[in-house]
């Protein structure tokens, strides 16, 4: 009995004999294979990313607001825009009725130019926070500091920066005490916050950040808050907070009771499974795009091997009448076919990951390569040469050694 090694070698040798239909052959399964190792990198990588750019408000904090956070049907957005705005006012009551609530904080935003000196940046995000933001928002303060109490209450023209503002216009120079011009007002850069890079190709430090105080009185005032609440202590704690400050808006904003909500909480819990709902339905069906493809290298395989078969047959009747068994040759074809699979299932692989590394370091797309991915990958082919290989190889094996002998 032909040992794993010595099958191995017979069908290395038989695949390099027919070197260029061995690489058609392999070709659908090696597409397939790399399509789906891409896509899973792909999917892998931007869990990540929104896991720790995009839903980075901190296990701790939850956020209120008039509309929702994250959703899939705009009508419901649509409705949404008709609920009252939520106002400094209720801010207020929540930071006074919230016992579980560590920290209160609100924030709003608009989309400005900027300018310094003669040079101009667009789109600038201008970031109106309460001075209690310091404990609640995820980004570091790097140079400088974040506007106090005093300054929020009286409404002061300082600001601080993110690192693309710092980059264009003080290139060389400390921003610190420096002045920009936003809504043709000078505002005093008392701070800078560290860079965080792009999300999905959006640059997120070009913003500015005053007090909300002065963001209303130079915007005006009817424009609805987010409300930024951290409560630690554990879930449960959390789960309450979530409770009272709710329980505290719907009395403020007279919802009678059995009535819903006119406003939406949102966590990073909450960001995440949306996400994750979102991708897993384009994953399964870019996995089904890859699977077909791989399906139908296998039929090739198949088909090639039954070729291979018609043509090895007197082969196969002299390795019979030297004394091979059934089992012998059944092992042979078998081995053959699984071989080519896993040629095709490491191109495929390397293909993937190449494509998937291309991704993350040209664009700003993300990617994420792991190795039980390719894992996978190499389980796949294995089962695609065994199960589309079976029939190849028990024919072969059933052949009659005096008819295989006969054939020319």
């Amino acid at each position: 009995m032909p040992s794993i090694a010595e099958n191995v070698a017979i069908a290395a040798e038989s695949i390099r004999t027919h070197k260029l239909r061995a690489a058609l052959t392999v070709l659908g399964l090696t597409m397939g294979v790399a399509t789906l190792i891409t896509v899973m990198t792909i999917v892998q990588g931007a869990n990540l990313y929104v896991e720790q750019k995009v839903a980075n408000l901190g296990t701790d904090v939850f956020q209120i607001a008039k509309t929702p956070f994250a959703v899939v049907d705009f009508t419901a957005v649509t409705k949404a825009l008709r609920n009252k705005n939520i106002t400094i006012e209720q801010v207020n009551a929540v930071a006074a009725s919230c016992r579980l609530c560590q920290r209160v904080g609100a924030s709003v935003s608009t989309t400005i130019n900027t300018h310094y000196r003669s040079k101009e940046l667009q789109d600038t995000s201008l970031q109106g926070q309460t001075a209690s933001m310091v404990d609640i928002d995820t980004r570091t303060v790097t140079a400088g500091r974040y506007f106090n109490d005093s300054e929020e209450t009286h409404g002061a023209d300082v600001c601080v920066i993110g690192d693309k503002l710092a980059a264009e216009f003080f290139a060389g120079v400390n921003p610190i005490g420096k002045s920009i011009r936003m809504l043709n007002t000078e505002f005093t850069v008392i701070g800078i916050f560290e860079k965080i890079g792009s999300v999905l190709g959006q640059d997120r430090d070009n913003f500015a950040v005053i007090p909300l105080s002065t963001y209303l009185r130079m915007r005006g005032s009817r424009q609805s808050l987010t409300l930024q609440i951290k409560a630690a202590g554990g879930k449960k704690i959390f789960e309450e907070a979530q409770d009272e400050a709710r329980l505290t808006l719907r009395a403020r904003r007279h919802v009678r009771i059995g009535e819903p909500d006119d406003f939406f909480i949102g966590t990073a819990s909450s960001y995440i499974s949306l996400w994750e709902s979102i991708s897993s339905a384009f994953f399964a069906v870019f996995v089904m795009v890859s699977s077909i493809s791989a399906v139908v290298g296998g039929i090739v395989i198949m088909n090639v091997m039954l070729v291979s078969v018609t043509e090895r047959t007197k082969e196969v009747g002299v390795r019979r009448a030297v004394g091979a068994t059934q089992e012998d040759i059944l092992k042979q074809f078998l081995t053959e076919s699984v071989l080519q699979c896993l040629v095709g299932g490491f191109v495929g692989i390397a293909a993937g990951f190449g494509c998937a590394l291309a991704l993350r370091t040209f664009t700003a797309f993300p990617a994420s390569v792991q190795l039980w991915v390719a894992a996978l990958g190499v389980v796949l082919s294995s089962l695609i040469g065994v199960f589309f290989g079976i029939y190849p190889a028990v024919r072969a094996a059933r052949l009659d050694p005096v008819v295989a002998l006969r054939a020319e």
